[in-house]
């Protein structure tokens, strides 16, 4: 037996739901997504942080630190 299947052995494993699709996913290292199911709903999640249809709630920032403080507001 491999020092690996000793360390897992005897313990139960963990069924999380997959944020995209919600498909089971098992949380072990054969699960090389995870927590997502696959690499195509790895991408999606990606792409929704990237459109910024996801975001962590939070004050919005100073004009000091926020990078579109330099744009130009055509609502003046």
């Amino acid at each position: 037996m491999s020092e690996q299947s000793k360390a897992t052995a005897g313990k139960a494993s963990i069924t999380v739901r997959c944020p995209t699709c919600s498909k089971p996913v098992t949380w072990s290292e054969a699960s090389q997504f995870r927590p997502f199911c696959s690499e195509r709903c790895r991408l999606i999640d990606l792409g929704e942080w990237a459109n910024e249809e996801k975001a962590i709630p939070g004050a919005p920032l100073p004009d000091a630190v926020n990078p579109d403080a330099d744009k130009e507001d055509d609502n003046w």
